[in-house]
């Protein structure tokens, strides 16, 4: 049982067309032999028909004028006898014939080149009666050395004939011929005649097998490139599942991410405004129940300032929540090119913190989408506000550069630093889920010397 599952396993780690050369192979070989058999059996048949019809006829026009009347002599004269003797010993058609009998119908031997045989009776066999009924006989000898012997043949192949003997005015048979003829240029013949029809069947046979082999080898290739083209399409479909799946789990992550990001962001919003312009408001508002202002008797000069700080008070709630508004409004970027959109970044830090910040661009940048600028300016203005907050707006710089297809652009400072993946502010996180949303990559570094934040976009798929 195992053997038949090794056997069957092996068979099917073959090709198709190794599998259809092993069983075509087979079965044309079987269809060869067959055809070939069949072939070489109807050769031999009518090449020893022929031999021996005309080797009849022509015993049969030398020994018919030397016979009598059979019908009225059932016996040979001793004339008769000799003239066959030495006409069957003589010529040409003593060198054919190796033996020769002259039957009558009743089994009796009317004459043989073995004198002992003349006027014995045998039973007739089934070729004797078959001539009898008047077809001409004849069969093929391969005699071995015994049989040599016993027939006094010089050779090993003689073609045994049994020939009707016709009367000439009746048709009738009254006699049969049976003779042995020397059959050596037969032989020759007939196995030239055998070998010529093999070499065609086998001939036609590789011929066929060739094209057939042909035909089944291309179409296999054809189905193992298929197979291979259609194996990569499916690992590069399932590279793609898989791609698609950790993206899916990536944007699901990212949600859940810029939900609580801006749950934060509201957050902070909501205490910036309630430690900040809510705070100055709530004490406007406490000061315009000051006596100085609702006591009649107060001093014009005193109540005039307190109006004063009051107006200051607002003022500067009004300021901050300016300010406020200030870092959450975009200015116009859409029509803006992305070095328009860093300089207006920088110009922005610049006047609201009265710093300096070095600006490096080159020549050309490339056109950007929408939400790919308002991702870069975000970056530029959060990452300015951390150099200015935490930094100390020591060496603040923005630069940007086009390199192998992507887009680098870089904040720096050369503050004291943080502790790079100690903690991730809010600004940072919400620059990381920004770009990472876009396709892009956020990075940041910093040490002792300063901090580097660095994005990378790729911009061969904005052509």
């Amino acid at each position: 049982m195992r053997y038949i599952d090794s056997l069957y396993q092996n068979w099917n780690r073959l090709s198709l067309a190794w599998q259809f050369i092993i069983v075509g192979s087979i079965g044309l070989l079987s269809l060869m032999l067959v055809v070939g058999l069949w072939v070489t059996s109807q050769i031999r048949d009518g090449v020893i028909r022929n031999s021996a019809s005309t080797t009849a006829l022509y015993v049969d026009s030398v020994i018919a004028p030397i016979l009598p009347d059979m019908r009225k002599s059932q016996q040979l004269s001793d004339t008769v006898k000799r003239a066959l003797d030495e006409t069957l010993d003589q010529g040409a058609l003593g060198k054919k014939l190796a033996s020769f009998v002259l039957w009558r119908r009743d089994g009796k031997v009317l004459y043989a080149k073995d004198a002992a045989l003349i006027g014995q009776t045998f039973e007739p066999n089934a070729n004797l009666l078959h001539a009898f009924g008047g077809n001409v006989v004849a069969q093929f000898n391969d005699l071995d050395e015994n049989e040599r012997k016993e027939r006094k043949s010089p050779t090993a192949s003689l073609l045994e004939i049994y020939n009707p003997v016709r009367e000439p005015w009746s048709g009738d048979v009254v006699a049969v011929s049976e003779f042995y003829e020397i059959a050596d240029d037969l032989q020759g013949t007939l196995n030239s005649a055998l070998w010529s029809s093999w070499l065609l069947v086998a001939g036609a046979t590789a011929v066929a097998l060739a094209m057939l082999s042909g035909i089944v080898l291309r179409g296999s290739s054809t189905i193992e490139t298929q197979r291979s083209a259609l194996e990569t399409q499916v690992a590069e479909l399932q590279l793609l599942l898989e791609q698609n799946s950790a993206l899916r789990e990536r944007v699901q992550q990212a949600s859940r991410r810029a939900t609580a990001i801006n749950e934060r962001y509201l957050r902070r919003i909501g205490s910036d405004l309630h430690d900040g312009p809510a705070q100055l408001v709530a004490l406007a508002a406490l000061r315009m129940d000051s006596p100085l202002l609702l006591d009649p008797a107060a001093s014009p000069s005193h109540r005039k300032t307190e109006i004063a700080d009051i107006h200051h008070t607002l003022d500067e709630a009004m300021r901050e929540i300016r300010a406020i508004c200030t870092g959450l409004v975009l200015p116009q970027i859409e029509a803006s090119t992305v070095a328009e959109i860093l300089r207006l970044a920088v110009a922005e830090h610049e006047r609201r913190t009265a710093s300096s910040v070095s600006l490096s661009l080159p020549s050309r940048l490339p056109d950007l989408g929408t939400s790919e600028k308002i991702s870069i300016f975000r970056f530029a203005q959060e990452g300015l506000n951390n150099a200015w907050r935490h930094g100390l707006g020591k060496g603040q710089a923005v630069k940007a550069r086009v390199t192998q297809g992507k887009l680098l652009i870089q904040v720096l400072d050369r503050g004291p630093g943080f502790q790079s993946g100690s903690c991730e502010g809010l600004g940072l996180a919400g620059m990381r889920e920004r770009i990472e949303s876009i396709g892009g990559h956020f990075e940041t570094y910093s040490s002792p010397r300063g901090t580097r934040l660095t994005i990378t976009l790729n911009i061969e798929d904005q052509k």
